[in-house]
Formats: structure tokens, sequence, C-alpha cells
């Protein structure tokens, strides 16, 4: 099953006020059973950039469709040639503070789960365990014929010989680990098959228009029940894959929080967004409840 792709969305009711006011949150998380649900916000401040925020993505990039990506032959060599310079500069990407406050919280049993609709891995090599990848993650690849998952790792490397002369400059990096390249400069990339099969390989993500698998939906929204409170961090909510988990709490009466700098398609739904950059505002959080949070530690990936 797909999904039409939401690429943006505007307000049909009044927006919630920004407010700086992170006693809410500290709150919640001094309470604990919290479930974070991070979006591209939360990565901004390691180099990934936002779609939607001041200078995000979208203004200048369309983002690959599931529809193109397996229908069209060309659109897979421009994908390939795009991300493949984009790895480059995602495995190379260190968690901020955002990411190691909320390792932290997880570490001194205040979270109930963590949620996150990026692909980076970045909250996973801060330090926090049991985190649902709801859009999948760059690091793998699947066969889309055979289905067999292999390391992106083992894909670079394969490409790097492929195309050794492949040296472009790209415009720009985009939050689904695609690169903005022209159609001159992508030329004739070597696109590989999958070695077990020869299929076609795609990368272990949701492409807009793609639906998120059932079953991991089910699994976020029992984390949604269990959970005390639900905590968004850096997410316009904009797609419905992560709007309905706040829908879902807000129905069943839990508290939802928001920190983003920028409306969101949740506010309706939510007690309080605060308008403030993550980092700053997570660690300030932490330092309020008296929890150390490492910002040296960088994890090899």
């Amino acid at each position: 099953m797909r999904m039409r792709p939401t690429l943006s969305w505007t307000p049909t009711e009044d927006v919630l006020p920004g407010t700086t006011d992170l006693g809410p949150v500290a709150d919640a998380l001094g309470a604990g059973g919290v479930l974070v649900l991070s979006g591209a916000g939360i990565s901004t401040e390691s180099g990934i950039p936002d779609y939607r925020g001041e200078g995000g993505s979208l203004s200048r990039h369309t983002p690959m469709t599931y529809q193109d990506f397996t229908t069209s032959a060309r659109a897979r060599r421009r994908y390939w040639a795009r991300g493949h310079l984009g790895w480059r500069t995602f495995r190379r990407a260190h968690p901020n503070a955002g990411h190691r406050a909320v390792a932290a919280f997880g570490r001194h049993g205040l979270l109930s789960g963590v949620i996150t609709q990026n692909v980076d891995g970045l909250h996973q090599a801060a330090g926090s365990e049991g985190v649902v990848e709801l859009h999948g993650g760059l690091d793998r690849v699947v066969c889309l014929s055979c289905g067999t998952y292999s390391p992106r790792s083992e894909l670079a490397r394969r490409l790097e010989e492929a195309n050794a002369d492949f040296r472009p400059v790209p415009a720009g990096l985009n939050p689904d680990g695609d690169t903005d390249l022209t159609d001159e400069q992508v030329g004739d990339f070597s696109v590989l098959p999958c070695t077990r099969c020869g299929g076609v390989l795609k990368p272990d993500v949701v492409f807009f228009g793609e639906s998120v698998p059932p079953q991991r939906v089910e699994h976020c929204r029992d984390l949604v029940r269990d959970a005390a409170s639900l905590l968004v961090l850096g997410s316009s909510l904009t797609v419905m894959s992560g709007l309905r988990f706040v829908r879902q709490a807000a129905k069943e009466g839990k508290q939802v929080l928001i920190v983003n700098r920028d409306p969101t398609r949740g506010d309706p739904h939510a007690a309080a967004r605060v308008s403030l950059p993550l980092g700053k505002s997570l660690t300030t959080v932490a330092d309020r409840l008296g929890i150390p949070v490492d910002l040296e530690t960088a994890s090899e990936r």
C-alpha cells in the first residue's frame, strides 16, 4: 500500500503560541514514562539539514518517491549517484547534545521508549537503546527481489570501485541521505545489483509515497499506549506517519509536549510547544533534573 506524499501543510486552526518555558518538559521527564518521538530537527546540530525548517531542503529539493525509484532506472541512477555522496557525509556525522541528552534520560530510566523518524542512526550512536526507526535506516540495503539485507558500507565499497572517477561536488545534503547533483554530474554512474540474485537494491528506508510496515506501526502504537506522556523533538509532524501517534496519545488522554522552533501540525493536540533550540533545551532540562550528559564521547559508526 502506498501513501500520497505530503510535503507541506497549511495550518487550519489557531497556531499554538511557542513558549520558552521548559518547566512542563522537565516535569514530564521527572515523572518518567516519557515516549520520545524525534524528527529531522534534532539532527540539524549534527550538520544534517531538516526538510521544512529555515533553509530546509524542501525549498530546493523534491525527495525520491517509491514510485519513481521502483519504475525508473534513470531515477535509480540519479538516487544512487547522489546517495553515494550523501552516505559519505552521513557516516561522518556525530550525535549532538540533543541526542546525548535523550540517551542520558534513557539511562536514568525516565523514558519508556524512543521512536525516530530519522534515518541517520544518531540516537543509537549516542547510546540510546531499543530505538524504533520508523522510516528505517540508511546503514542497511535491501534487495527488492529476494529480500536480502546487507550493510550499506559493503555497497558503498562496491560503488566506489565501480565508479572510481566519480568525484562531483554536491550543492547540498538532504535529511534522507540524498545530495543535490545535476543530471550532468550524475552522468553514467554505475548502479549495482544484488550480489545474490541480481535484483534492484534499495536503502532500507521508507521513501515518500511508501507505507511504514504495518507491524512497525503497531509496535509504535503499543509504545504510545504504554507511555505516560509523549515528547516530540524536532518534527513538524507534517506527514501522517508521525502525526498519528500524537493524535493517539491525545485521544488516550496523555500529555503531548513538543520542542520545535516552528509551529507543527500536531500543535492542536499539545499542551505546550517549546520554541527553543533542541540541544540547549534538552541539556538545560537534564541539568535541572541533575542528570549528567556526556557531550564528549563520539561513537564509531
